[in-house]
């Protein structure tokens, strides 16, 4: 009977052992890749305390695992790794131990770790918004837009890479138009940066976005973030680009607040009119 508890007895100590000791360095929770423009960056919870500190692991399968110098005992649950995913290509797991501080030891062989979900920057990172310029032609026939690339996080040889440096001849660019004023949309897609519509009628003003288009990616990757829209005719009047009824609205607002700006002047003053009476009654008459 003795020989069978020893043995439960040794697992049971062992078991809160280990228990105790990978108890002190929570697990990271929450393990994902965050990318625009390949700016990568790996996020986690929940931020460490001065008692553990977080290490950053990365590699391709079948790979030897790398480290960030500057996420190595770190107290920040974030690790920029953009210019560490050298091969655009390649898919990257992210393994997040929980260690103990800088400086610290412990008598832990295997630190607590969570892995991430795979990350190939190619195609999943997201694309920003591009900018663009538009131009009219003298005769109103003939409108153009110069699209510029979106730059990246990424360098070679001191140049900093856009993303046509990149996608090449896979970026496209999606361009979104309408009549000012009017729902009815058009779509339309080019493979260059300098974009000309000719189907437009004649002293119309018209409103373009843009965003860049990969059709090689996944449909949840294909478009970027949608540019900010501009239109052809800037001089139009207030009531050219706007409806009688958010005209009216406006107006509405601003007479509210004017009204509230002079009710909260008259009721000041009147209370600093009537603070002054108080005081003039409450001082004591001067002998004669």
């Amino acid at each position: 009977m003795v020989a069978i508890r020893l043995p439960v007895a040794l697992f049971i100590a062992f078991f809160l052992s280990t228990h105790s000791a990978s108890g002190s360095y929570p697990r990271a929770q929450n393990v994902s890749w965050k990318s625009t423009n390949f700016k990568t960056i790996l996020t986690w919870e929940p931020k460490p305390s001065a008692d553990y500190s977080y290490t950053v692991e990365f590699y391709v399968v079948g790979a030897d695992k790398q480290r960030n110098p500057h996420c190595i005992r770190s107290l920040l649950p974030v690790c920029d790794l953009s210019s560490s995913l050298t091969d655009l290509n390649a898919y990257y797991t992210a393994d997040v131990l929980s260690e103990p501080p800088l400086g610290a030891t412990s008598d832990l062989i295997e630190f607590p770790h969570t892995s991430s979900a795979r990350f190939c920057p190619y195609k999943d990172t997201d694309i920003g918004r591009p900018d663009f310029k538009l131009k009219v032609s003298e005769d109103k026939k003939r409108t153009t837009l110069y699209v510029t690339d979106p730059l990246t996080a990424l360098f070679k040889d001191g140049h900093q890479l856009n993303i046509r440096d990149i996608f090449s001849h896979q970026l496209e660019y999606k361009v979104t138009y309408r009549r000012n004023k009017s729902t009815g949309k058009k779509i339309y897609y080019f493979k260059t940066n300098e974009i000309e519509l000719k189907d437009l009628d004649q002293g119309e003003s018209y409103c373009f976005n843009v965003q860049a288009y990969i059709p090689s990616r996944s449909i949840d990757k294909q478009l970027g973030e949608l540019s900010q829209t501009q239109c052809s005719d800037d001089n139009q009047s207030i009531f050219e680009v706007y409806s009688v009824g958010v005209i009216a609205a406006a107006i509405f607002l601003i007479l509210l607040l004017i009204g509230l700006i002079i009710a909260v002047t008259v009721v000041c003053c009147k209370q600093r009119k009537k603070a002054l009476k108080s005081a003039k009654e409450g001082m004591p008459l001067r002998d004669v």
